[in-house]
């Protein structure tokens, strides 16, 4: 099924939805997220003085059903290196939302920020999401062992970048 999908970076009235999409046990378990967050927090991760975080949606029907969050490094010796991470709506998956969030990300990385190098993390068992970045040329450059706590036990992480040429 194609859906027609919007991305436009978020604003003050997403956090609710965005909060909601992070909730999701899926969500929550393939990212650093953890189950229950408050609004405070999201609030104060969306809202804060981030000059170098860009947070980008994904709408269907004025529904929010994604998000990509994309922190450019600070340090003079990488800030041509940003970082990515991002959840899909449960509910959305298979409609091609992730692979619109991540090519708007590179644009905005290649086309705007001047930057090189994007990097990401992404657990061993992900292979959806893997799939979805080795599409976008991204490349596994090494595998973090225990790199987090998931329910209840210790889970790898492939570490992955695309260089952008």
């Amino acid at each position: 099924m194609t859906v027609q999908v919007h991305i436009r970076h978020s604003d003050n009235n997403d956090i609710a939805a965005i909060k909601a999409l992070y909730a999701q046990p899926s969500c929550y378990a393939n990212t650093l997220q953890l189950p229950h967050p408050s609004l405070e927090k999201w609030i104060a991760r969306l809202t804060g003085p981030h000059e170098h975080f860009y947070s980008l949606v994904a709408e269907v029907d004025g529904h929010i059903v994604g998000q990509l969050g994309m922190e450019v490094f600070s340090s003079p010796r990488r800030k041509h290196v940003a970082n990515i991470g991002m959840a899909v709506d449960e509910r959305s998956r298979g409609q091609k939302i992730g692979a619109a969030l991540v090519e708007q990300a590179i644009v905005l990385a290649n086309d705007w920020l001047a930057i090189k190098r994007i990097e990401l993390e992404v657990y061993t068992d992900n292979q959806v999401a893997i799939s979805l970045y080795k599409r976008f040329g991204f490349e596994i450059e090494g595998t973090a062992k225990a790199y987090a706590f998931r329910g209840g036990r210790y889970v790898d992480a492939h570490l992955m970048a695309k260089v952008i040429n």
